[in-house]
């Protein structure tokens, strides 16, 4: 079957199945993160309108790491639709409702206190694609089918543990008045490519696992399609 058919016959269940309560209800956080200082400051700083991207890009991230949760991931497995299609729709519908809440949450914050537009990007980036490629790695390696929550969970400690335990130099979560800033958004960069290459192999299928289930079923079927 074409590639093209498989999307358009895969992409009404995907769909349904994505999790859009929770990426809501995270962007909607994300939002209001990212407004407060606006909201309840008479004079906001870059400070808190910093701190306040940067929480936001963590609730959206929350949010986003339940992406690949799929009740039914037990029954599509036995499916010939290779992983890396059906994970790369999802992440193509997550992609532009990530891009205009982003977009939305800088307009969100007083221009003249706005951090760098494109640093500050980058780091919500690379948030976002840590919860992703946790999600993708948390699908490859184990069974469960709701990984979302255990994804989320460590991301949220990991972005409240970052900052404390990070060497000085090599700290991430800097201030946009240190003179540390450009190199710790070089950083946050090469964290992003990492990330990123991580993502790409962890939405393959593992090799041990595809050969097995071809051999067991070389036509594509399970065993209750076959009794």
């Amino acid at each position: 079957m074409p590639v093209p058919e498989k999307v358009s016959e895969l992409l009404w269940p995907v769909v349904r199945t994505m999790p859009w309560r929770m990426i809501a209800a995270a962007a909607v956080l994300g939002l209001l993160l990212a407004a407060y200082p606006g909201l309840t400051d008479d004079e906001p700083n870059g400070w808190s309108a910093l701190i306040a991207l940067r929480a936001a890009a963590v609730a959206f991230a929350l949010g986003a790491a339940f992406l690949l949760d799929d009740p039914a991931r037990h029954t599509t497995a036995a499916v010939p639709t290779r992983r890396a299609l059906r994970h790369g729709l999802r992440l193509a519908l997550l992609a532009p409702v990530a891009a205009l809440w982003w977009t939305a949450s800088l307009l969100a914050v007083p221009e003249p206190v706005r951090p760098p537009v494109g640093d500050i990007t980058v780091e919500a980036a690379t948030i976002l694609a840590l919860a992703l490629t946790g999600a993708a790695l948390a699908v490859q390696r184990g069974d469960g089918a709701r990984p979302g929550q255990a994804v989320a969970g460590f991301l949220l400690g990991s972005a409240i543990l970052a900052p404390l335990l990070c060497p000085d130099g090599w700290a991430l979560f800097v201030d946009q008045g240190d003179p540390r800033w450009a190199a710790a958004h070089d950083r946050w960069t090469v964290l992003l490519c990492a990330v990123l290459l991580t993502g790409a192999v962890a939405v393959t299928e593992p090799v041990r696992r595809s050969v097995r289930r071809r051999l067991r079923f070389p036509s594509g079927t399970s065993d209750r399609s076959r009794g």
